[in-house]
């Protein structure tokens, strides 16, 4: 069979393939330390689940609004105003199948095939098939490491041309952990506005910042027509397999995007809608419970990668993830990049990671380190062996 050219623009998640290759590894009985998954280890809050339950109890099991139920957009307007001051209007919110159907769906909005998108390195996987499966064209901003892959406006200007339609911000950054700051986040929303084009804001890791930083989202300002945010509930609630996430923006634009929405998914699921009016309006505590581990585990493997020969690693701002530089062990071994590396160790010593390469970058692998303590230890633990006995391939065979 003859497959489209447009589903021929794009490949497999590489991190469902590291997932894939983790779990079949897991069903022979081997012991795998799984660093690949971007999911937290916490369960759904019990408020959560019960609110769920009670949907299910009260047979709230039908179609609703494709964009979903009037209470869920309430209170995600509710919650976004008091987290971060902003002023949307439920008519001014859609409800999606995650985070990830927004941005598709956005995407599909407003990219014609030769339109541009501008799109910061090491960047988030799915944000480059996306753009390809539109027909756009990807220019790729390359952030630079020593200056913690921090994003500048000054930069992003450099690359806006007429074809300029969409620049994508993703602040805590997946897979580095980098914090655009607020005055920079600013700058880059002036420059959207001067040369008309929109900045989507993805808002997934928003409340996870370190060492006293501030969630912050560029909701506050008035501006509508050159903003889409695009925000989840998988990570800030555990609530990955529910699947509800949405956008807030122009009436205009999640309009173009319902009409999309109306003819893939309809609406998300009823009780998982449910569910996250209960995480939205509840309590928050489980928030800052999550934030204040993560906090300690990213200090643990931090520490941990420094000291290992071959390794740097730019510590994180926020998220779950590290994005440590192997280019010594590769130098070391031989090897082209990092995929290569991210083989051998799970092959060698089962400790499952993404490659950068998936990202943008050649030398770097993405580690979540929303796992716990003892695998954190032990993966680090077979990290410095794995290194440590790195030999070129010609040394090997030998």
């Amino acid at each position: 069979m003859q497959f489209s050219e447009a589903i021929n623009r794009i490949s497999v998640s590489p991190t469902f393939a590291v997932v894939q290759k983790a779990a079949k590894l897991k069903a022979r009985g081997i012991d795998v330390v799984d660093f690949g998954a971007g999911e937290p280890d916490f369960p759904t809050p019990e408020n959560i689940k019960q609110a769920a339950i009670r949907a299910v109890e009260q047979n709230f099991t039908k179609y609703t609004p494709t964009g979903g139920i009037a209470e869920l957009k309430q209170a995600i307007v509710e919650r976004h105003a008091k987290d971060f001051g902003s002023s949307y209007k439920p008519e001014e919110c859609l409800v999606t199948v995650g985070g990830k159907q927004a941005i598709f769906e956005a995407v599909a909005a407003v990219i014609n095939p030769g339109d541009e998108v501008i799109l910061p390195a090491p960047y988030w996987v799915s944000f480059l098939d996306i753009v390809n499966y539109a027909g756009g064209r990807v220019v790729t901003l390359e952030t630079r490491e020593d200056e913690g892959f921090a994003l500048r406006a000054e930069a992003v200007e450099k690359l806006v041309t007429p074809k300029t339609r969409i620049l994508v911000v993703n602040s805590p950054n997946n897979p580095t952990g980098a914090v655009v700051p607020p005055e920079e986040m600013q700058k880059l929303l002036a420059l959207a506005e001067r040369r008309n084009f929109l900045l989507m804001s993805d808002e997934c890791y928003c409340h996870f910042l370190y060492e006293g930083r501030k969630p912050f989202s560029l909701g506050a300002s008035k501006n509508r027509e050159n903003l889409l945010i695009v925000g989840s509930l998988s990570k800030t609630y555990s609530m990955t397999g529910w699947r509800v996430g949405y956008a807030l923006g122009a009436s205009s634009l999640l309009d173009a995007m319902l009409k999309l929405q109306s003819h893939s998914t309809s609406n998300p699921t009823s009780i998982a809608q449910k569910a996250a009016v209960e995480a939205l309006r509840g309590p928050q505590e489980s928030v800052q419970t999550m934030l204040a581990e993560y906090a300690r585990r990213r200090e643990k493997i931090v520490a941990g990668l420094r000291s290992i020969p071959g390794i740097e690693c730019v510590n994180p701002e926020g998220a779950f993830y590290v994005y440590p530089n192997v280019g010594g062990a590769l130098e070391k071994a031989g090897m082209e990049d990092a995929t290569a590396f991210a083989e051998r160790l799970l092959e060698e010593v089962h400790v499952a990671l993404v490659p950068g390469p998936a990202f943008g970058t050649r030398e770097h692998v993405r580690i979540s380190y929303a796992t716990s303590q003892e695998q954190i230890d032990e993966g680090l633990r077979r990290l410095k062996q794995f290194v440590s006995q790195l030999r070129p391939a010609y040394a090997q065979a030998r």
